[in-house]
């Protein structure tokens, strides 16, 4: 099943600065092949259900082998299961709407 998340790990205990831990996640999203869109508090997801939900794991086991002794993660999940929707097209459809008299 397609699925796609807005995702949000926060490293507890780390200091102020997250973006190195940021940073990894980006990595492991990438590396695992799925498309994705970083935005100012959390990242955006989309792909399969088991890969997606694999790389939200390692995200949060690396948070923790990076010394984060806690880690806080927000999930928001969606699927549909009438057409296939990327997050490119919600977007689009947004801005055309935007673009109508």
């Amino acid at each position: 099943m397609k699925v796609m998340i807005d995702l949000c790990v926060v490293p507890f205990g780390v200091g102020l600065s997250v973006s190195p831990y940021v940073a990894e996640c980006e990595r492991l999203i990438a590396a695992a092949g799925l498309e994705h869109q970083l935005h100012p508090y959390g990242t955006v997801i989309e792909g399969e259900w088991d890969t997606v939900f694999a790389v939200v794991k390692q995200c949060h086991e690396r948070m923790h082998e990076m010394g984060s002794p806690r880690v806080f993660t927000t999930l928001k999940v969606g699927t549909r299961n009438d057409r296939e929707q990327s997050m490119q097209d919600k977007v689009d459809s947004v801005r055309a709407k935007l673009t109508q008299k």
